[in-house]
């Protein structure tokens, strides 16, 4: 069974979200932008050993959801031991490539896909060869 590792906010203002998340929450952040070649900040939040899991901090790739929309959702990442074996189920099953696989230099394998409902999720595989 695999349950989800990772949660992503997407933002307009970068420097507003994490004085927001930080004054509310207590979150820190470290700049992980060499390992996705873009503006990225981990959230970390909480200690190691404290239930819940950490995140990550992006600037939004479309408009904002309008006032009034439905579900306005962080994007979950799924932890998986084989990252082509999981992407074929996902197909299988009638799910999209949002993003396909890429390498987060030295940390692990990611990618994006649509649910058949049009939800993102991300599914995650470690790897610190990867590159």
């Amino acid at each position: 069974m695999t349950g989800p590792v990772h949660f992503e906010i997407q933002v307009d203002d970068i420097e507003r979200a994490k004085a927001f998340y930080t004054a509310v929450f207590g979150w820190t952040f470290q700049d992980y932008g060499q390992m996705t070649g873009s503006p990225y900040w981990g959230i970390i939040a909480g200690a190691e050993g404290d239930p819940g899991i950490n995140g990550g901090l992006l600037q939004r790739s479309g408009p904002a959801p309008a006032d009034g929309s439905g579900a306005n959702a962080y994007v979950c990442t799924m932890e998986v031991a084989d990252y082509d074996a999981t992407e074929g189920k996902i197909l299988a099953a009638g799910g999209q490539v949002v993003m396909p696989k890429l390498a987060l230099t030295g940390m692990a394998w990611q990618g994006y896909y649509l649910d058949t409902d049009g939800n993102t999720f991300g599914i995650h595989q470690p790897d610190p060869a990867a590159k």
